[in-house]
């Protein structure tokens, strides 16, 4: 591999989650968004909600800051705007195996589901199959935070 390649393989993710309704948009740190997309540059990709906000100037900006002593839980934190919560601070895992991709449920309250079959949820946590296209939500069935997942290891840089 040459140096270019080096370079894209480092910066460039390995996929993305891309918003499908406003709430999911929202919901992504502007300092994580790439247009409409989170991206996910390593595995496991973890994802939980973000209880640390703060208003200024009219922008919600994340009050969560990196120690060097600790490891944040989570890769992404969702902003829930919603009345009811739907995303659990240690929500879902996102990984790569061998032969795909994977969700895991971390034992969340709402679950997760994944087209519509769903994973988790009442605490129990769960597994599932996770394929180039699908739909995760995050959250109960009724859930706005809807993302596409879509895998780019296949893309090859020239």
């Amino acid at each position: 591999m040459d140096e270019k390649q080096a370079i894209i393989k480092l910066i460039m993710p390995k996929a993305v989650l891309k918003a499908l309704t406003p709430e999911a948009y929202r919901a992504i740190p502007t300092n994580l968004q790439v247009s409409d997309m989170a991206c996910i540059k390593k595995y496991p990709f973890c994802i939980g909600r973000e209880s640390r906000v703060t208003l200024v100037d009219g922008k919600l900006e994340m009050e969560r800051r990196t120690l060097s002593d600790c490891t944040p839980n989570n890769d992404l934190y969702l902003i829930d705007f919603g009345e009811f919560l739907n995303i659990s601070r240690e929500h879902l895992i996102i990984d790569q195996r061998d032969n795909g991709y994977i969700v895991i449920d971390r034992g969340s309250d709402s679950g997760t589901f994944i087209g519509e079959k769903r994973v988790g949820g009442g605490d129990s946590g769960g597994t599932s199959e996770l394929k180039d296209g699908d739909i995760i939500a995050i959250g109960a069935h009724s859930t706005p935070y809807r993302y596409k997942f879509i895998s780019l290891m296949a893309i090859s840089y020239e």
